[in-house]
């Protein structure tokens, strides 16, 4: 069930770069809200601007009621919501969208997470730990500046990291990374979330390996509830697809459904 809550901000603070993670009391989010859905956001306190935000439950704590989210800076939207305050209220409507649904059957995973597409990837895992899973977390980033706006090590998974430019961990793209690990570890299931190009490669991989998944998408969104269908992308088979709404059909979706071209 979604809500539209007025809720308090308990803790919003810069992380890696240009990131913020922001903690709000919101506790019928928290027991409704499951891995790889998000909040449809109003960034400042009146309707200018007029559309949301969506941003990935990056973090869920029940017992406290408390959601977090991550994200970055990258236009007037977000550069108003990181103006806000500990104390203040942010009003957001949610969990919206399909989450992450791993087969009971799979017990290794590999999540894998591409720039901010990391932000979903750390509920997940949390709720895979708790299902006595076996995760192996892929986090890839620019820098490694940019690694620390999510934290793996309060969650019992094996982390490899990936860095751009090399200064950490394994000098290259994440993908490269999973590539060179998968014969390693041989994952039963991956969930992914990241830039459109890195999925497309990832996809690809995981066809080869025959390996099963979900994928998380990015688009932009307009009512985050399906009634605009601005956020439409293709799902299907080549030469048999379909028009499916990321915010409300999605944004996760069986990787090997998503027509990248």
């Amino acid at each position: 069930m979604s809500h539209v809550l007025n809720c308090k901000i308990i803790s919003h603070r810069r992380v890696g770069a240009d990131c913020r993670r922001l903690v709000l009391a919101a506790p019928q989010v928290a027991q409704a809200a499951r891995p790889g859905q998000f909040l449809h956001v109003r960034c400042g306190g009146t309707a200018d601007p007029l559309l949301r935000r969506p941003l990935s439950i990056h973090d869920v704590d029940q017992e406290q009621g408390l959601v977090t989210l991550l994200y970055r800076v990258v236009g007037r939207g977000t550069a108003l919501l990181a103006a806000r305050r500990s104390g203040e209220r942010v009003n957001v409507l949610g969990p919206l969208g399909r989450g992450f649904a791993p087969p009971p059957a799979h017990r290794r995973v590999a999540l894998i997470g591409g720039g901010l597409g990391i932000a979903p990837l750390l509920f997940l895992a949390r709720e895979l730990v708790k299902e006595e899973r076996e995760v192996w977390v892929f986090h890839g980033a620019r820098t490694a500046v940019e690694l620390g706006c999510a934290d793996f090590s309060v969650l019992p998974v094996q982390l490899l990291v990936a860095t751009d430019d090399g200064s950490a961990g394994h000098a290259g793209s994440v993908v490269g990374l999973f590539r060179e690990s998968a014969a390693k570890m041989r994952p039963d299931w991956v969930a992914a979330a990241g830039p459109h190009g890195m999925l497309r490669v990832l996809t690809s991989e995981m066809r080869r390996l025959d390996l099963p998944g979900e994928v998380s998408l990015e688009e932009r969104m307009g009512c985050g509830i399906g009634g605009c269908v601005c956020c439409s992308c293709r799902i299907g088979a080549p030469g048999n697809w379909q028009y499916r709404r990321v915010c409300a059909d999605g944004p996760v979706f069986a990787a090997a459904e998503v027509v990248w071209e």
